[in-house]
Order: structure tokens, then C-alpha cells, then sequence
């Protein structure tokens, strides 16, 4: 079922059609604007769990309680049909630390999908999904040499894509942010993905474009980035039907696999890997990044030896040297 509200050409119908084999019974709507496409699913799945106060929580946050937390009342098993919702344009949008993801029609792709999703455990989700993003927009040729020209699009951890302009410096190219919510006897897994696809003519800390979603010392050091340096033919539309299949089947191979499998493809988009950075850990934990692990941590070694960071409310950035 597609339900178009549109100034750009989608493609939803085919959109639709490639997903459908994928997830039986997803939706796929457009809307002109909205305020957040993550918002809006949330509530939706609120709104028919029996509980419309049920908490909202980050996969990183979830614990056995809150897993095996039920809703009072069941659904019926169309009420948790996946559903891919995307804005033209977003007024609203949220990002990770309370931060904004503001967008502008064309400029951007901001899209949510909802979709049920049972793993075994949540660690590593936002990186397994950044990393079939960026995997979608700049593939590995088959076959490529160690000396082949490096990947432009690389993770900075928990959730963040960047385009490269050498080893350890780059500037924000989107970023994924992912929420859940208790539905009856499943979880409501809601991953919203932003990403630039124009070049603006002046960004700042509060501009359109996702630069906006980080802070304002980050924005102003690294710069913003978009997809046309990399496809001068990339459209907002254009790079929701690459990246949308992709996005699906990661999600479907991390709820059967976890993220172990996908640690050395990480290894070869991390930005942060070798490079020395701070954390906003009440430790201010300092040192160099070795990596994530299997459950999706981020590795950094001190002095005193190797600490991992789970994703959370914690900022990583590349030491100013």
C-alpha cells in the first residue's frame, strides 16, 4: 500500500514493490512535510499498543526489563505492519544528545522505517545500519586491491555517516537515529536516516542540512558534506531507493546474526580507528580508538589499558592535535 503526498518523483509504487517481498504488508508514504518521520511512527505504534504513555527507549538502553516489558492489551497483526515514512521536508526532526535534524525539500533524504524486530541483543544496531547505507551509496568494488582508492563515505560511531577527506578528517554527511517502543507481545523498531544530498551555499550550527544535528564546535571544525561531491546525479529520491532494500536486509540479517559478523566491514569505514579522542564520559576517558567489538562497543585504550563505550548519551571526538 503506498500513499503519496509528493513534489518530487519517488518511485514509491516500485519502492514498494522491491520491499513488499521483504516485509509483507509495509506501507510506504511521502509526505510533503512532516516534523519528524520518527516522531510520527512512534506514536502511531503508541497509539494502538494499549498503552499510549508506553516509554520510548534507544536500543543501547534496553535491559531484560524492558525486553520483556508487555503492553496491557494485544494488537491485531496489522497494527505493527512496517511502514516506510518519508518527509520532503522536516521542521522538527531529532537527533542523538537532544540535536536537531532540520531538513529542506530536495536538499535532503529523511525517512523513518518501522518494521518489528526481535534480536537477541541491541548492541551495535545503529552501526550495523550505517554501515549498509554507506555500503549502498559507496560500494567496495569487487575484487579491490589494498591499494585502490580509499572508500569516501566512512562511520564515525555510534551513528554517524561522513564523507572522507583523508584518514581521520572528513565533514557530517548524515547520521541514523534509532528508537523503540513495547507493541503488545513485539517491539517497534523505528530507524530514522537523514543524509545531505545538495551543497548548501552557507551552513551553520543551526542551517538546514544535517550539520545542524551536531554541535556547534563539531559543525564549525568539520563542515558540512553532501552526496552530490560524491554522484553529481544523487537526488533525494534517487538515494532512497538505493539505500532502502539494503537498510531492510541489514536489519533482518542483525536480528538473526547480531553485529559480530559485520565487525571487519565496520573496520573499513571507521573513522575513528587509530585516531586519539575525548568522550564526554563523566571519566573524560582520553586515548586512542582501537575499533568497535562484536556487540557493537567502541574500544578506546589509555594508559591504564583498553575501555569500551557503550552507545548512549556519550560524544566521541577526534583530539584536536
Amino acid at each position: 500500500m503506498t500513499h503519496i503526498v509528493h513534489h518530487l518523483h519517488w518511485g514509491a509504487e516500485s519502492l514498494w514493490e522491491s520491499l513488499v517481498p521483504l516485509l509483507p504488508g509495509i506501507s510506504v508514504e511521502v509526505q510533503a512535510r512532516a516534523e519528524s518521520t520518527n516522531t510520527r511512527l512512534l506514536e502511531r505504534a503508541r497509539a494502538h499498543s494499549g498503552n499510549p504513555d508506553s516509554p520510548v527507549t534507544r536500543p543501547g538502553e534496553l535491559d531484560e526489563a524492558s525486553r520483556d516489558e508487555r503492553t496491557p492489551h494485544g494488537r491485531r497483526s496489522g497494527d505493527i505492519s512496517p511502514c516506510l515514512l518519508v518527509a520532503e521536508e522536516q521542521t522538527r526532526g531529532r537527533g542523538r544528545l537532544g540535536r536537531d535534524w532540520v531538513s529542506s525539500a530536495g536538499a535532503s533524504l529523511t525517512f523513518s522505517l518501522s518494521m518489528p524486530l526481535a534480536p537477541q541483543q541491541w548492541g551495535g544496531l545503529s552501526l550495523a545500519v550505517g554501515l549498509a547505507v554507506a555500503e549502498a551509496l559507496d560500494p567496495q568494488p569487487l575484487g579491490a586491491p589494498s591499494s585502490a582508492p580509499m572508500l569516501r563515505i566512512a562511520l564515525k560511531w555510534p551513528n554517524d555517516l561522513w564523507l572522507l577527506d583523508g584518514p581521520g578528517r572528513g565533514r557530517k554527511l548524515g547520521g541514523v537515529l534509532i528508537e523503540t517502543v513495547s507493541v503488545g507481545n513485539s517491539r517497534m523498531c523505528v530507524v530514522g536516516v537523514g543524509l545531505n544530498v545538495t551543497p548548501q551555499p552557507a551552513v551553520t550550527s543551526t542551517s538546514a542540512g544535517f550539520s545542524a544535528s551536531i554541535s556547534a564546535t563539531e559543525g564549525m571544525a568539520h563542515g558540512y558534506a553532501c552526496l552530490q561531491e560524491i554522484d553529481a546525479q544523487a537526488s533525494a529520491p534517487r538515494t532512497l531507493a538505493l539505500v532502502a532494500r539494503p537498510m531492510v536486509l541489514a536489519l533482518q540479517r542483525f536480528e538473526r546474526d547480531g553485529f559480530a559478523p559485520q565487525v571487519a566491514a565496520y573496520a573499513q569505514r571507521d573513522l575513528l580507528r587509530g585516531q586519539r579522542v575525548t568522550t564526554t564520559m563523566p571519566d573524560a576517558l582520553d586515548g586512542v580508538a582501537e575499533g568497535v567489538d562484536e556487540l557493537g562497543a567502541l574500544c578506546v585504550r589509555t594508559g591504564d589499558g583498553l575501555h569500551r563505550v557503550v552507545s548512549g548519551e556519550v560524544s566521541v571526538r577526534i583530539a584536536q592535535t
